[in-house]
């Protein structure tokens, strides 16, 4: 009993944020109504949320965060919120009508929606647009902060609310965020289309998420090329190294919830309407066709389509019949109110051209359809017929075939459809094709009974494995894992209380050793290395450190001496340049480590001047003893398959020579061998013999000197990564707080 209260315990509550609330309401003679919401998020999630308690061992309840549909008077807002909460366990977000028209009528559907479905000439870039996107989205952030608890876990829904996983993130850092998109992720030549600013945001939004799910592997991969070429994050695996977190990428199919729409077949009243419409039509085979209103849906293509079996087999004629329901959607936006225009006058036009006295080749509804005949609608038809332009995923097609418990029946679905990716039994189509539209029609009513049965059980039995409280227990399960993930490289942050170790230590030792990285340490890494020239503030910081006469400060760099003479050369400091190989102590003369060769330069030139030239963007960076290829400013797709290939060249190129090949943060250097920063930190070592330690770096460079110290130092990593050093700060920005903090410990009291 006592382990039973205790995993009741660690239960979490789980916020669903989304556009839209799982309700609707009104005003009707000064009350306020509630009627459900329909739509694919809300129907999918919702019916989650109704077993919540038995679909996930660690979530025991759930809170709902959306907008309720309408406008409302705002006297109103306390009744909804308080009705909301009661009987929905909803917590609503209200919108005035510029907000409403703007935001979701504005950049949800004139802009994200027509992009992000590969429509750009639909696409309206409105600077007011994206102003309101982003004030809803921060009024999203507030009611999720005015209503979480430090064990909630978030999962944030749509294209609606792409900005609201960082705004949260800086708001409650500890909260796991999750996010999913419903809609394809555009490729990169379509997103950045963008304005810059929009695109770079919209990213950095998505990053702020402990874990970002699409619903194919190809709209992740679109993301992971978009975050690389415009934001420069690179990923291992899914896995990206963010600057103070690590986000996870992953791909969700969405499912349905297959037992509602396979058991449909025992429903009297179901069977009961299905019956209706078998004997209506006869021996005439029926071809469904259900989708909303838009112009992504490919309804138009689907009618010629449609009308070009019809021209080819004429012996057709009267056996059979497209079905077609259109489901009212976004009647406000021009685009749609043309296409069904479209739609009805070729509707009209096919049916004047080819209709009998017995006989009408299309049957046309405009309206929405319940449950109940909706699956009628699934169990008679004979094919389906489901060829969107561009979808996320598409769940008409997955539960046509689940509602086919007899195992008859065909699927035509569009290779666009992410639903494609699963259901690759089904007839797949080009949906730009007429003819190849016609063609599989043709093929789905001559195909036996027996082929029908082989596909739909494979496909039944794919569904019914990965149905919707699957898709939603992943989702949150990888929220978790990655929110897991950061505690242990969130456990090296330095803390408050280790900074209050570090600032008493330094002012009771008499001699102290601060070694400093500059390029990632105390500033921001450079599209080139010349751009990273310290600013007035820096160079006024390290004076002020310089002063500290109980600290021997060292700047340990991979620059070359003559770069850091030009930036430094007036700074009382000591100096260790191209990682090791020089050494410089303030008021001295720059000295080498070691005779070392740099004869092999004249040899691995002319390979890195080759890689130069083949890679735009690309430069070489001579030193004394180290050559460096610097790749930050060149396209990240081909620099990484380059900087490949060099390594491998260099690689056979040097096997019996003494040089290192290391790669760092867009950089390959190749240097002779001996150099590191471990062995420059030991000559500082045993010269000052200090009773305290504190060195700070941030790459690959800098773990020879964090292994090189002894075990009483104090090493710091600069972002979070895997590393050898004891703490770690999130960004140069918290460097440079530090070092400031410590220049106000030495001075003197006023």
């Amino acid at each position: 009993m006592q382990q039973n209260n205790e995993n009741i315990k660690k239960r979490k509550r789980l916020i669903i944020v989304s556009n839209r609330l799982p309700f609707t309401i009104r005003e009707v003679n000064g009350e306020i109504e509630f009627t459900e919401s329909t739509g694919g998020l809300v129907t999918g999630i919702g019916s989650y949320l109704n077993k919540i308690g038995e679909s996930h061992p660690r979530i025991s309840e759930y809170l709902w965060i959306g907008w309720p549909g309408t406008t409302i008077d705002e006297s109103k807002y306390s009744i909804v919120k308080e009705k909301g909460l009661k009987n929905y366990k909803c917590f609503p977000v209200f919108m005035s009508i510029n907000e409403m028209e703007n935001f979701y009528h504005g950049f949800c559907n004139k802009t994200i929606w027509p992009l992000f479905h590969s429509f750009p000439s639909y696409t309206t870039y409105d600077e007011n647009y994206w102003k309101i996107y982003k004030n809803v989205n921060e009024q999203f952030c507030t009611a999720v902060i005015e209503t979480a608890k430090p064990d909630d876990i978030i999962w944030i829904n749509d294209y609606h609310l792409m900005l609201l996983p960082r705004l949260i993130k800086l708001a409650m850092p500890n909260l796991p965020v999750g996010f999913f998109l419903h809609i394809p992720f555009p490729t990169y030549e379509i997103f950045r289309l963008l304005p810059g600013l929009w695109r770079q945001e919209i990213l950095e939004g998505l990053l702020g998420s402990d874990l970002v799910g699409f619903h194919t592997h190809d709209y992740m991969q679109y993301f992971l090329q978009c975050t690389m070429r415009i934001l420069g994050y690179e990923h291992t695996l899914g896995k990206i190294n963010m600057p103070g977190m690590v986000v996870l990428v992953k791909t969700f199919p969405m499912g349905i919830e297959y037992k509602k729409f396979s058991t449909a077949k025992d429903n009297p009243e179901i069977v009961a309407e299905a019956d209706i419409i078998k004997k209506t039509f006869g021996d005439v085979k029926i071809i469904l066709s259900i989708d909303r209103l838009d112009y992504t849906k490919g309804i138009l293509n689907r009618l010629l389509g449609f009308e070009r079996l019809l021209i080819k087999y004429p012996e057709l004629e009267g056996k059979v019949t497209l079905c077609m329901v259109v489901v009212p959607s976004r009647v406000a936006i021009e685009h749609y109110e043309l296409m069904k225009k479209q739609i009805e006058e070729n509707v009209g036009r096919i049916n004047g051209k080819f209709s009998t006295l017995n006989w009408r080749p299309i049957i046309y509804q405009y309206r929405y359809i319940p449950f109940n005949p909706l699956s009628a609608l699934y169990l008679s038809g004979d094919v389906a017929l489901v060829t969107p332009l561009r979808d996320g995923m598409n769940l008409v097609a997955k539960e046509y075939v689940a509602t086919r418990a007899d195992k008859r029946g065909v699927l035509i679905l569009s290779e666009t459809a992410g639903a494609a990716k699963e259901l690759g039994e089904a007839i797949i189509i080009n949906p730009n094709n007429i003819e190849e539209i016609a063609t599989a029609i043709k093929e789905a009513l001559d195909m036996s009974e027996e082929e029908q049965a082989r596909r739909m059980e494979i496909m039944q039995n794919r569904l019914e494995r990965y149905n919707v409280i699957r898709w939603a227990n992943d989702i949150i399960e990888s929220t978790i894992e990655s929110g897991e993930l950061q505690s242990p490289l969130k456990a090296k942050i330095l803390s408050n209380i280790n900074r209050n170790q570090i600032f008493d230590n330094l002012l009771h030792s008499k001699n102290s050793l601060l070694f400093l990285d500059y390029d990632g340490t105390l500033v921001p890494l450079a599209r080139r290395p010349q751009m990273a020239k310290p600013n007035k503030a820096i160079i006024t910081l390290l004076e002020s450190i310089s002063r500290i006469t109980s600290i021997t400060t060292v700047i340990i760099s991979g620059r070359d001496k003559n770069t850091m003479d030009k930036w430094f050369g007036n700074l009382m400091l000591n100096f260790v340049a191209e990682h090791g190989a020089w050494i410089k102590e303030k008021g001295s003369e720059w000295k080498v480590t070691k005779e070392f060769s740099n004869s092999w330069k004249q040899t691995i030139m002319p390979i890195l001047e080759h890689y130069v030239d083949q890679l735009p963007g690309a430069l070489l960076e001579e030193k004394e003893y180290s050559l460096s290829w610097h790749y930050r400013a060149a396209d990240p797709d081909q620099s990484a398959q380059t900087a490949r290939e060099l390594i491998d060249h260099l690689r056979v190129f040097t096997a019996n020579i003494d040089l290192q090949i290391l790669q760092g943060k867009k950089v390959i250097e190749i240097r002779s061998g001996g150099i590191n920063k471990g062995i420059a930190a030991q000559y500082w070592l045993s010269k000052v013999n200090p009773e305290f330690i504190l060195a700070i770096g941030d790459d690959w460079t800098d773990e020879d000197l964090f292994a090189a110290l002894p075990e009483k130092a104090y090493s710091i990593k600069v972002g979070l990564a895997e590393t050898n050093a004891r703490y770690s700060l999130k960004s140069t920005l918290d460097v440079i707080n530090l070092l400031s903090e410590i220049c106000k410990l030495f001075q003197p009291t006023q």
